[in-house]
């Protein structure tokens, strides 16, 4: 049992929707989605409430689910309920240790530093360079995992509280690292899950997926869908019939915004000045930016979100609310009009940022606002030339997707002072053969 210090006050206190403002409190089970959204109005966007404290390791643990527990919605919920710190602390060991007997890896924070042979080909000087975060020996080979432990621990808390008949079935749209993070998570804890996936989804990953008990649906778009993802329309109707919302878009499940924030929180130890991370539904964006913000609130960096040439939803909504009436400020109100699905087939190296619609772009776009950032969208070659980089210039296997952050920086390198400190977060390891 890791060590408890006495002071272990959670920092998180309810949800606030960005749309319409409804405040939720921390203690009501079963919170995914802004209660006001509706069929006909889904454009809702819960944030996580957190006091102004600034972020700090609680204990010293390499779990960061313990390190820095109090500041988790995950256990603010757990404390709401009545589950005391001991037990709040015992379900994370357990649940770590159950997802290391499924997969060999548990829980911990990860590397960040300077890659001083791509800061010098780059063309940085001693001052300044480029910081990697290493995300991709994490549970499940990418950051997604993160993100669904919160999620898990939240619904073993409200199972512990009697708030499930039996364990409904876990669902979740997703060709890659998210859908192997969630099928561990549940093969883990033994709860059933179902994967929407796409016709073009990998060979290996679905044969993953298969082999961690999971359900894997193929979703070919139908002739009377609706613009979007065919994986997410039915991942929604399985929702609708019951399933329990897992799934790293904000707007579906609100939980997924709490457990990637570590990251961020792992990384304000490092001034920079500018952050590039590479965006698909743009929940990771989101929870890095809220992360560093809360982590280092004096030292703000430039936040880029980042996507491709083949499929940017983002750069297109953010023009779109900057040229309306009243700019950002009212983008909210404008969401419809703002974000819509991409028309074209996307395509890209980069596979697994191609989503349809940037589900978490207000908040993504607000922190971009706060920090003085701007969206990037990066040619194809740069996303190549990223990969290669990786590749030939650091250690670290990761797939092009997981380098698309750097793409982005390649995209404005000359924009970029030699002395500026820029971090990127290479997640998602390759699992195509050499």
């Amino acid at each position: 049992m890791t060590e408890l210090p006495l002071q272990a006050e959670s920092a998180v206190t309810g949800w606030l929707c960005l749309v319409c403002g409804r405040n939720v409190p921390i203690s009501q089970p079963m919170v995914f989605r802004c209660p006001n959204a509706t069929v006909d109005d889904p454009w809702h966007a819960l944030q996580i409430v957190h006091s102004a404290q600034q972020i700090a390791q609680l204990v010293s643990s390499s779990n960061p689910f313990i390190a820095y527990r109090p500041h988790f919605a995950w256990d603010a919920f757990g404390a709401a309920l009545g589950l005391p710190c001991a037990e709040r602390v015992d379900l994370v060991e357990t649940t770590n240790q159950q997802v290391i007997e499924v997969c060999g890896t548990g829980f911990h924070s990860t590397p960040f530093a300077r890659a001083d042979s791509l800061s010098a080909a780059l063309g940085f000087n001693e001052a300044g360079g480029v910081w990697i975060k290493d995300e991709t020996h994490q549970v499940g080979g990418s950051h997604k995992a993160r993100h669904l432990l919160s999620a898990m621990l939240a619904l073993l808390i409200a199972e512990s509280r009697g708030y499930f008949a039996g364990r409904p079935k876990l669902a979740i749209a997703s060709c890659g690292n998210a859908a192997i993070a969630a099928a561990v998570l549940a093969a883990g804890v033994g709860w059933p899950i179902e994967v929407f996936v796409p016709p073009s989804a990998h060979p290996r990953v679905l044969e993953e997926l298969r082999k961690l008990g999971a359900q894997v649906t193929v979703c070919a778009r139908r002739s009377n869908d609706a613009p979007g993802d065919p994986c997410i329309l039915r991942y929604r109707e399985s929702v609708a019939a019951g399933s329990v919302p897992f799934s790293v878009q904000g707007p579906e499940n609100a939980w997924c915004l709490d457990g990637g924030r570590s990251i961020g929180w792992e990384m304000a130890s490092v001034t920079l000045d500018r952050v590039f991370v590479q965006v698909g539904g743009g929940a990771f964006a989101r929870c890095l930016f809220d992360g560093l913000a809360q982590g280092a609130p004096l030292q703000l960096p430039r936040f880029h979100a980042v996507q491709t040439e083949g499929c940017a939803p983002l750069q297109r909504a953010w023009k779109r609310a900057l040229d309306g009436p009243g700019g950002m400020a009212t983008a909210a109100s404008r969401w419809s009009e703002c974000m819509t699905p991409w028309e074209r087939e996307p395509m890209s190296a980069a596979d697994g940022i191609l989503d349809d619609e940037t589900y978490d772009w207000l908040g993504v776009s607000n922190s971009m606002i706060a920090s003085g950032g701007v969206p990037v969208v990066a040619a194809e070659t740069d996303v190549l030339q990223a990969h290669q980089l990786c590749q030939t210039l650091t250690s670290i296997d990761a797939s092009p997707t997981g380098t698309a952050g750097l793409a982005g920086l390649l995209a404005i390198r000359n924009q970029i002072g030699a002395h500026e400190r820029v971090a990127v977060v290479f997640s998602g390891i390759r699992r195509e053969p050499r």
